[in-house]
C-alpha cells in the first residue's frame, strides 16, 4: 500500500498538459479485496498486466480506474483482425508546410504512450493477428524500447509508461496468445462481481430506482451466474454491463422487456434465450 501511495503522489505531481483529458473516470468495484491493490502494485512496478475474464466483468473499467488512481492519461487500442502496425505506431502523411508538401508522421497510441508516460490499454488483445503483436515485444520486456519501423526512431519508454491488456478466452474470433507475448505479462483473473459488491454497484448506479427493481435485478444476476457456472448459459448472459443496461431500461419500460432486449436477445442459442426469459419470469411472479 505504501508503494501505491508513493507512486500515486509522484504521478499526480507530474504535469501531463493537454493529455489530462484522457485520464479515466474510475469507479471500479473489486470482487476481491486484494485484486485492486495487486493490479495497482504491478502497474507501479512497471509490470505489464494482462486482465483475464469474461465479457462485461469490468476489465476496461478496471484499467480506467488505474488511470484515475494514478492521474495518468491512458491510450487505448481496440484489437481486431484488422489491427496492423500503423494502428499501433502511427502513419506517414503529406502536409503542407510553407507552400510545400512534406511527409509528416502521425504518432499512434503506442508511440504516444511511450513518449508521454501514459498507460497503454490493449483491449481484447487475443483478437489481433499473431503476426501483428511481436512488434511490441521489446516494449513489454525489460528493454522498454523499440525502433519505429516507419521512421527509424529509437524510442525509449518514459519512466511512467505502463501497459494493461485484456483478454476474453475462448470467444469466437479470438486465438491463444503466443507464449513469447504472454510471458511478458503478469496475468490477473477478473471475475464477475457477486453478492455485496453487486449490491454496492447497483446502489451507486441507480440510487433513485425502486427497491423492488434492484432486488429483482440482483436476484436475476445471481441466477444467471449460477447457470453460467453450471454450463447452461454462455458467459455473456451474466455480463455486468448487460445487467446494468437492463436495469437502466427497466426503470422506463418494465423489467421483463428490458431483460429481453439487454440480455436474452443478444444470445445466439434459442435455448439460452428461453432460459433467461424463464429465470426473469420466475422472479416477477
Amino acid at each position: 500500500m505504501e508503494l501505491i501511495a508513493q507512486e500515486t503522489e509522484q504521478r499526480r505531481r507530474r504535469d501531463h498538459g493537454a493529455y489530462s483529458r484522457l485520464i479515466g473516470t474510475g469507479g471500479y468495484i473489486s470482487p476481491d479485496e486484494r485484486l485492486w491493490t495487486d493490479v495497482l502494485t504491478a502497474v507501479a512496478l512497471r509490470q505489464p498486466v494482462l486482465l483475464k475474464g469474461p465479457t462485461g466483468a469490468g476489465k476496461t473499467k478496471l484499467a480506467e480506474s488505474v488511470s484515475s488512481e494514478f492521474q495518468q492519461p491512458m491510450q487505448s487500442i481496440n484489437s481486431s483482425v484488422d489491427l496492423d502496425a500503423e494502428s499501433l505506431l502511427g502513419f506517414k502523411t503529406l502536409i503542407q508546410q510553407n507552400g510545400t508538401s512534406v511527409i509528416d508522421f502521425v504518432e499512434g497510441p503506442v508511440v504516444k504512450a511511450m513518449k508521454e508516460g501514459h498507460l497503454l490499454y490493449i483491449d481484447e488483445i487475443n483478437m489481433a493477428r499473431a503476426e501483428t503483436l511481436p512488434i511490441l515485444h521489446g516494449v513489454l520486456d525489460y528493454r522498454r524500447m523499440m525502433t519505429n519501423p516507419f521512421t527509424g526512431e529509437v524510442i525509449k519508454a518514459h519512466p511512467d509508461f505502463g501497459v494493461i491488456a485484456a483478454i476474453n478466452e475462448g470467444y469466437i474470433g479470438t486465438s491463444p496468445m503466443n507464449e513469447a507475448l504472454k510471458n511478458r505479462f503478469v496475468a490477473v483473473p477478473v471475475p464477475y462481481l457477486g453478492g455485496g459488491e453487486l449490491r454496492r454497484l447497483w446502489e451507486r448506479e441507480f440510487p433513485d430506482a425502486p427497491g423492488e427493481l434492484k432486488k429483482f435485478m440482483l436476484n436475476l444476476a445471481a441466477d444467471l451466474m449460477k447457470q453460467v457456472e453450471n454450463g447452461l448459459l454462455s458467459d455473456e448472459a451474466a455480463s455486468i454491463r448487460s445487467l446494468l443496461d437492463a436495469t437502466a431500461l427497466a426503470v422506463h419500460i418494465g423489467p421483463e422487456r428490458a431483460v429481453g432486449y439487454a440480455i436474452a436477445e443478444k444470445l445466439d442459442d434459442e435455448s439460452e434465450r428461453q432460459l433467461v426469459r424463464d429465470l426473469s419470469s420466475t422472479w416477477l411472479k
